[in-house]
């Protein structure tokens, strides 16, 4: 059972306002925007990295929460693509038929809600909660992300904005939820000397 409604009357003259701009506008910024569409969540691997590297520092139980950041994101990218199979909205460009940067997705490869999306949100927001400073950039690198995603031509706005509440609430609920055992976690995997590394900068 799905639901197999279609995008276009929501924000279809949005979405084609977007993509018309996008058209209009010069090469070298249609260019960085398929660029950091394509591979911007790359961005956000790195700010875990970071984030975790710091996290070491303010004790054990913060790096225990800054290592689940990247299962938080897996967890959210996995709630996001269920509702998908639930929801078959076609692809704005294949239901629209308007000219668009990036290459149509076929048919089956659902638009709602934003995958692209979904993960950058649950990056950030739990980037947030461990770290303000780096989490704050990811928030504004999950924007762009979800912007991006429209400018290329693949997701209707309304696509990509369900794809960061989706990916913020499971990444908020996760981390919250985790904190309440980040202390006991942190205490059993502190007892593996190899493990004790990964949570200590001493």
């Amino acid at each position: 059972m799905n639901l197999a409604f279609g995008g276009a009357s929501i924000d279809g003259s949005a979405y084609r306002e977007v993509v018309d701009l996008a058209q209009r506008s010069p090469g070298w910024l249609d260019t960085t925007i398929r660029v950091w569409s394509a591979y911007g969540l790359a961005v956000f691997a790195v700010l875990m990295v970071l984030v975790w590297w710091r996290a070491r520092r303010a004790g054990a139980a913060t790096a225990v929460t800054a290592l689940a950041v990247p299962v938080v994101v897996v967890l959210a990218y996995g709630v996001n693509d269920v509702l998908k199979t639930f929801v078959h909205e076609d692809r704005p460009c294949q239901t629209l038929q308007v000219r668009t940067l990036e290459a149509c997705p076929a048919h089956g490869d659902w638009s709602f809600p934003s995958n692209h999306a979904a993960i950058a949100a649950a990056a950030a927001v739990a980037l947030w909660l461990v770290s303000r400073r780096l989490g704050a950039l990811a928030c504004l690198a999950a924007l762009a992300m979800a912007a991006s995603r429209v400018w290329v031509g693949v997701h209707y706005p309304h696509d990509v904005l369900a794809g960061l509440v989706v990916g913020g609430l499971v990444a908020l609920a996760s981390i919250l939820l985790l904190r309440r055992r980040s202390e006991a976690l942190a205490r059993r995997l502190t007892a593996a000397a190899p493990l004790r590394l990964l949570l200590s900068a001493s």
